[in-house]
């Protein structure tokens, strides 16, 4: 498991430097407009990063941002696309911090060093979007050398794309070796992990959902040796059913995961571990939000059929061994939440954690889908922890090393 071994952002020099930010800014955005703008329809990302800007003017720095924004692809003329340009995300940015953001047109060269190299203390630039070029997945060192000389030190503060070797995450940190340091967002994403994995307060649950087992398979498994219960949900759930000789009827399944699938039961067993897996579902004829429901056991869905949330027994039975757990962590939905028919399932977890977080328990939520789902149940700051990172997360619990935190070390 990885140790916070790293300078902090407060411990840096940073009264008259451009501090280098690496943030995460990859948030959703609306559609273009007539005029091609996009507005940002969900700032989570960027509130997260305030704290460790704000506290770089504080001490009389300047911060320079980087970030990447979606998955980009060159136009059939050779230019950038302009629907993922970071210039979409300086308003919302600039109502957020109450102050102006400049905004350099590319991440590195004269255009970046014209915006950097004139900052003032307490100013604030935003770089263009750095997957634009395509060194920055690669971690290409030069690459990484470009971006460094818009700053005079660096700080890491994109939990979300720690799990990632890229030239702005990992490889740019050897170019500040006396200079590099923790965000406070980074620093609180791991120290919110640690509370989870470094002897928590028990029984320890993990609430686990999603599509597939063989997503979460290596998460799963690390988790055995470290919680107490482990509530399985989601498409992955019938897997797990099928395995067992269920009738899953139409359901969402992994026919080769079969295997590893009561092979992890076993070994929760032999270690004491106790699995919950739901014993009725909710299911719908067709993938819609108007389809017919049906209420059956969960490893008797007819032909046709499809679960597609928590029937209503393993709602309250999940929700009522959830709320005696002392440390939860959820991450993947129930069902389909974005059906309100079949959003029950991820609602009722929701409660549990709400519960068990004002009994004193901790509580973390991660991955996309969780966030959104407690999001839209508009008890996100009711849960002890929301985390910024899906992917990096889950590598996080799988106890591999993060290449964007090892390198601030």
């Amino acid at each position: 498991m990885q140790a916070l071994k790293s300078m902090q952002v407060e411990d840096l020099q940073m009264a008259g430097r451009r501090v280098l930010i690496r943030v995460d800014f990859n948030v959703p955005l609306t559609q273009p407009d007539a005029s091609g703008a996009r507005s940002v329809t969900d700032d989570t990302r960027i509130r997260a990063a305030l704290p460790t800007i704000n506290a770089v003017l504080a001490a009389g720095g300047s911060a320079v941002l980087m970030s990447h924004l979606g998955r980009p692809k060159k136009l059939d003329s050779g230019a950038n696309d302009p629907d993922f340009s970071l210039r979409h995300v300086v308003d919302r940015l600039e109502e957020l911090l109450g102050q102006p953001v400049k905004f350099a047109a590319n991440c590195v060269g004269d255009e970046a060093l014209d915006v950097t190299q004139n900052l003032q203390p307490g100013e604030v630039a935003l770089l263009e979007n750095l997957r634009y070029h395509p060194e920055e997945k690669k971690g290409d060192e030069f690459f990484a050398g470009l971006l460094a000389e818009s700053g005079d030190c660096y700080v890491g503060d994109a939990f979300g794309t720690a799990h990632r070797a890229h030239a702005s995450t990992a490889t740019i940190a050897k170019f500040f070796p006396d200079d590099r340091a923790m965000g406070l967002l980074m620093a609180r994403e791991v120290e919110a992990l640690g509370k989870l994995l470094k002897n928590p307060e028990r029984p320890v649950a993990a609430i686990i959902g999603g599509a597939k087992v063989s997503s979460k398979l290596a998460v799963l498994k690390n988790l055995l040796s470290r919680v107490d219960q482990i509530f399985i949900g989601g498409g992955m759930a019938y897997t797990f059913i099928a395995a067992r000789g269920g009738s899953i009827g139409d359901s969402l399944a992994e026919p080769e995961m079969y295997g590893e699938a009561l092979n992890l039961l076993e070994q929760a067993t032999a270690g004491g571990v106790e699995i919950v897996l739901p014993t009725d579902a909710l299911c719908a004829d067709a993938f819609s939000p108007d389809a017919r429901v049906l209420e059956c056991p969960i490893d008797q869905i007819p032909e046709g059929w499809m679960g597609l949330d928590l029937g209503p027994v393993s709602r309250e039975n999940f929700a009522a061994k959830a709320r005696k757990a002392r440390t939860i962590l959820w991450n993947g939905p129930m069902g389909v939440f974005e059906f309100e028919n079949f959003s029950a399932g991820t609602l009722a977890m929701a409660d549990a954690l709400v519960h068990a977080s004002k009994q004193g328990g901790f509580t973390l939520v991660g991955g996309g889908d969780s966030v959104a789902a407690i999001n839209a149940a508009g008890l996100a700051d009711q849960v002890s922890y929301v985390s910024t990172g899906g992917g990096a997360m889950l590598e996080y619990l799988e106890g591999r090393t993060l290449p964007g935190i090892a390198a601030l070390s």
